[in-house]
């Protein structure tokens, strides 16, 4: 997925605030599911943010046009593990390791349904 960089995710020198990329990532996710005319909330549940690990390398500036794409490393039986890139210019300048758990609405944990997996598969491998 392409990002452009607006001033909104900038600081006044027009470097991206260190949470944007985390922004970034989550849009990127999102518009995974929106593709194929779905939304992250599923009949039965959602995905929350169990745990990240994030890694900057270089710093995207105001009219960077960033390159997101994502991985999936890991599914268990109620969360799944995606690697998050950003690129700009080719050039790596953000990674993201994200847990992502799945929950009910009223937010306890439920373990991923086969056709649950199937969807991340196709979304994210």
């Amino acid at each position: 997925m392409l990002i452009r960089v607006y001033y909104e995710d900038t600081d006044t020198g027009g470097v991206v605030y260190h949470s944007n990329y985390l922004n970034f990532c989550e849009r990127a996710r999102s518009e995974a599911f929106f593709k194929i005319g779905m939304t992250p909330q599923l009949e039965n549940g959602h995905f929350v943010a169990k745990k990240l690990t994030a890694q900057y390398y270089k710093s995207a500036k105001l009219g960077d046009v960033l390159e997101v794409q994502n991985k999936l490393m890991k599914m268990k039986a109620a969360s799944f593990v995606i690697q998050q890139t950003i690129y700009k210019n080719s050039e790596k300048i953000f990674d993201l390791d994200i847990t992502l758990a799945y929950i009910t609405f009223d937010g306890k944990p439920q373990k991923l349904d086969e056709d649950t997996k199937k969807l991340v598969i196709s979304l994210f491998d």
